[in-house]
């Protein structure tokens, strides 16, 4: 059996994460378009990298 142990700041990084998606009623969406707009607003420059072409399949990844 594992026991939690219970660590301050994660409790608070996760009430507060908590607290921000009631905001929106968790939905991912709206959180999303929120903390765009919270970095858009904040002046920051962050960096942005292009999206990574998908992969194709081969044998060697395709189950069976």
């Amino acid at each position: 059996m594992k026991t939690e142990i219970s660590d301050p700041i994660v409790d608070e990084v996760r009430g507060m994460r908590n607290k921000h998606a009631a905001q929106f009623n968790y939905d991912i969406k709206e959180i999303f378009r929120n903390v765009r707009a919270e970095q858009l607003s904040s002046g920051r420059q962050y960096v942005r990298y292009p999206a990574r072409p998908a992969g194709t399949k081969t044998s060697e990844t395709s189950p069976g």
